[in-house]
C-alpha cells in the first residue's frame, strides 16, 4: 500500500552542505524539528554506497512515520525499501518509473516550467516546482520562475506541490500562498547551524500559510 504523505517540509539532502554531520545526522535533527518526507539526493555517489546511506536514512525515518524518497535512482530506492522515488524531466520517463517501482511507491515529478504539464503525468503522486528562486545547490538548474510561474502552474493542476529553488524561513509563506503544499529546501536545513530548529521554524511557517489560504 502507498504510504501517506504530507509536503509542508520536504528535506533534499546535500552531502556537501552538512559538514561534520553528515547526511544521517541532519537527517535525524530535520526529522526531529518536524520534517515531513526526506529525498536523498546524491548524483556523484556509487551505487553501493548510495544504497548504503538509503538504508541508514531509512532507519531514522521509517520509525518516525516520514516517507524517504529516493532522487531519480529507482534501482537504489527499490534495493533500499524506500517509499517513493522522484524524477526529473530529463531523467526515467514517468512510465518507466512507475513500471519498475510499481504500485506502492511514491513517485515525485519535477516541473520547471508551466509547458511540463503537458507531458505524461499518469501515475505521478505530486510534482516538484522550480526552481522559483535563484538556487546555488544545482548548477544546472533552469531559470527561476518566481512566485507568478508557480501560481500559474498550481492553477493548472490538481496534483499536490511541493515547491523547490532559493527557499528559506523568508520566503516559505510567499510560495504556500501561491499554491504549494510545501517547500523543499535543502541548504535551509543542510546547511543550518541547527537543522532540527531549522525544520521547526519552516514546519510553524508553512502550517500558518497553509491555514491562512484555507
Amino acid at each position: 500500500m502507498k504510504p501517506p504523505f504530507d509536503l509542508s517540509v520536504y528535506l533534499v539532502t546535500d552531502p556537501g552542505l552538512v559538514g561534520l554531520r553528515g547526511v544521517v545526522g541532519t537527517v535525524e535533527a530535520a526529522v526531529a524539528g518536524g520534517a515531513t518526507m526526506v529525498q536523498l539526493r546524491d548524483p556523484h555517489a556509487k551505487t553501493r554506497a548510495l544504497v548504503d546511506v538509503a538504508r541508514a536514512i531509512l532507519a531514522v525515518t521509517r520509525p518516525a512515520g516520514v516517507p524517504f524518497i529516493v532522487n531519480d535512482r529507482v534501482d537504489v530506492a527499490l534495493a533500499a525499501g524506500a517509499d517513493g522515488v522522484h524524477v526529473g524531466q530529463s531523467d526515467m520517463r514517468v512510465a518507466d518509473a512507475r513500471a519498475l517501482a510499481g504500485p506502492d511507491m511514491i513517485l515525485g515529478l519535477s516541473i520547471t516550467a508551466e509547458t511540463d504539464l503537458d507531458g505524461d503525468l499518469a501515475g505521478v503522486d505530486y510534482l516538484g516546482v522550480g526552481p522559483v528562486y535563484a538556487t546555488g545547490t544545482k548548477p544546472d538548474a533552469t531559470p527561476p520562475m518566481a512566485v507568478g510561474g508557480l501560481a500559474a502552474i498550481a492553477a493548472r493542476t490538481r496534483l499536490p506541490i511541493v515547491a523547490i529553488g532559493g527557499l528559506h524561513a523568508g520566503n516559505a509563506a510567499d510560495v504556500v500562498a501561491a499554491g504549494a503544499d510545501g517547500v523543499a529546501v535543502v541548504s535551509a536545513i543542510c546547511a543550518a547551524p541547527d537543522p532540527e530548529a531549522a525544520a521547526r521554524e519552516l514546519r510553524g511557517i508553512v502550517a500558518a500559510a497553509r491555514a491562512a489560504r484555507a
